[in-house]
């Protein structure tokens, strides 16, 4: 799965390599530089951060942008929802461990 090419379109997550345009309309699309901005990032964004989840840098996309879909309509999830929210997005680093630390954190700075 690209995970690279992710984007939330209407708050739902979807992959944009797989995505034709004109499927999308005129729906609102962010995209992980919209997510958030350096001076006010996203809970994530900063959980990712605080947690140094990154390491090469290219899931990064797919997992943030999954699981701020996610979190947008669960607010207190249980670490078996987050992991079911998350099934079938890899990381080749090994981080996973670290994503699952940092969704958690993200959702209890989300309130």
């Amino acid at each position: 799965m690209a995970q690279k090419f992710t984007l939330n379109v209407n708050g739902k997550a979807i992959r944009s390599c797989v995505t034709l345009v004109s499927a999308v309309g005129n729906a609102k699309v962010v995209t992980l530089a919209g997510l958030g901005t350096p001076e006010k990032p996203h809970p994530l964004q900063t959980a990712y951060v605080e947690e140094q989840v990154p390491q090469c840098g290219y899931c990064i996309n797919g997992w943030i942008m999954t699981a701020a879909a996610f979190l947008r309509d669960k607010k207190k999830p249980t670490d078996a929802e987050i992991k079911t929210a998350l099934e079938g997005l890899k990381c080749r680093c090994g981080t996973h461990m670290g994503i699952m630390r940092a969704v958690k954190r993200a959702s209890e700075m989300m309130g």
